[in-house]
């Protein structure tokens, strides 16, 4: 999937990473996997989201991917479904996911299904050197929260005062 984005050289997870994210202590996401014929065919991941708007979580799509021989045969459809199907039930207020601006394949896909662009938004990221940079030097991560998982971490207190 990496390769496909164009961004191989971003992907530095490994089968461990995946493992203590998707089956660790505290889950970070959660996967469904589509099968044709007994095989993997496709996979979802997801993790939940918060709207203050709402007041509600909502369900956050990561990465939908299907091989690409199986492209075409509903299993993306299938899985989306699966994936509403499953925010409703939870009582989720939205299911949401971005794309690239490039990838007219994915976004005719999600026209299909009546999926609409957010106009006036645009993702922010902050990660690697410039997460901790932005931490700053007061902060230093235990070694385990460099792969998300903060438990014990000692965060210093915010003041909210405004500045005089």
């Amino acid at each position: 999937m990496a390769e496909y984005e164009r961004l191989a050289h971003e992907a530095v997870a490994t089968a461990a990473d995946m493992e203590a994210a998707l089956f660790g202590p505290r889950p970070a996401a959660e996967v469904v996997i589509a099968e044709c014929d007994g095989a993997p065919a496709g996979f979802a991941l997801f993790f939940v989201s918060f709207s203050t708007f709402l007041g509600k979580p909502g369900l956050y799509l990561e990465d939908l991917f299907v091989r690409p021989g199986l492209r075409g045969c509903g299993i993306g459809q299938r899985l989306m479904v699966h994936l509403a199907r499953l925010a409703v039930a939870r009582g989720y207020g939205r299911f949401e996911w971005s794309v690239l601006d490039w990838n007219t394949p994915a976004i005719d896909f999600y026209r299909s299904l009546g999926v609409r662009p957010m106009a006036g938004w645009t993702t922010q990221r902050v990660s690697g050197e410039a997460l901790f940079a932005l931490a700053g030097p007061a902060y230093v991560a235990p070694a385990h929260s460099r792969t998300g998982d903060a438990d014990g971490a000692t965060l210093p207190r915010i003041d909210a005062k405004p500045a005089q």
